[in-house]
C-alpha cells in the first residue's frame, strides 16, 4: 500500500478542507498557535536577553535555564499542564513557550555580547550613554543572531505545536490524532506533510524578513546564520 497515495488523495478530497474541523481552519489554528508561543516568548526573553549581554551578568544562570528547558520532555510538560490546568489552549501554549523562550534568549544575548569591545569603547568616547549605547550599537548589531534565534523558535514551535491536539486544543496535530486512532495512515502522512511545508514557508518568509530587517553593513554577520 503507497501511503502518499493515500496522502495526496486525503489532500485532493475537497470536503477535506471545508469547515470549521477542515484542514484550512487546523491550518489557520496552528500558524497562530506558532505566532502567538513565538510572540510571547520574544517578549519574555529578548529584554532578558538583551540586559545578561549589556551588563555581562546572570548568564550562567541563563545558561543553566536554558539547558534545563531544553531537556525538558515537551510531552511530559504539556501533560502535566494539561493536568493541572485541564483541556484547552493554555497547557499547549505554556509549554511551546517553555520551549521556545531558550533560542530566543540566547539569540538576544549572545548577539549582544559579540559585539567587540573596540566598538563599545568608540561609542562611549563618543559620549554614548549606556542606554544609548545598548540600542543605538549593541541591538543593531547583534539583530543577525536574535533574528537566528527567533528562526530557531519558529521552527521547533511549528512542529511540536502538533501536541497541541493532545489536550482537545486544535492545529494539524487533530488530523495525525485522528489518523493515528482510525489506523488511517494516508491522514497522518499527509498532515505530517502539511506542517513539514508550513515549517518550510515560515523559514523561508523569516529569511527574507532577516535580509529585509539587517542593515547592509551588518550584513556580514549573517554568513552561516541562514544556512
Amino acid at each position: 500500500m503507497n501511503y502518499f497515495v493515500l496522502a495526496y488523495e486525503w489532500l485532493a478530497d475537497k470536503s477535506n478542507w471545508a469547515g470549521p474541523g477542515g484542514i484550512g481552519a487546523r491550518l489557520l489554528e496552528h500558524l497562530g498557535y506558532t505566532l502567538a508561543v513565538v510572540a510571547i516568548a520574544c517578549l519574555i526573553a529578548v529584554p532578558c536577553g538583551w540586559a545578561i549581554g549589556h551588563f555581562g551578568k546572570g548568564r550562567r544562570l541563563v545558561l543553566a535555564l536554558s539547558t534545563g528547558a531544553r531537556s525538558l520532555p515537551t510531552l511530559g510538560l504539556l501533560t502535566l499542564l494539561g493536568i493541572w490546568w485541564g483541556i484547552g489552549l493554555e497547557a499547549p501554549l505554556a509549554a511551546l513557550v517553555v520551549l521556545a523562550i531558550p533560542s530566543v534568549l540566547t539569540g538576544a544575548y549572545t548577539g549582544v555580547e559579540a559585539v567587540g569591545p573596540e566598538v563599545r569603547d568608540a561609542a562611549r568616547a563618543q559620549g554614548m550613554t549606556g542606554r544609548q549605547l545598548l540600542f543605538s550599537v549593541e541591538v543593531p548589531l547583534g539583530l543577525p543572531l536574535l533574528l537566528s534565534g527567533i528562526r530557531a523558535a519558529t521552527l521547533q514551535v511549528v512542529a511540536t505545536a502538533t501536541l497541541a491536539a493532545y489536550v482537545g486544543a486544535g492545529g494539524l496535530g487533530r488530523f495525525l490524532f485522528l489518523g493515528l486512532k482510525t489506523q488511517d495512515y494516508g491522514q497522518m502522512l499527509a498532515a505530517s506533510l502539511l506542517v513539514m511545508l508550513l515549517a518550510l514557508a515560515l523559514d523561508l518568509l523569516l529569511v527574507a524578513v532577516q535580509r529585509l530587517l539587517v542593515p547592509r553593513g551588518v550584513r556580514p554577520l549573517m554568513k552561516g546564520q541562514t544556512s
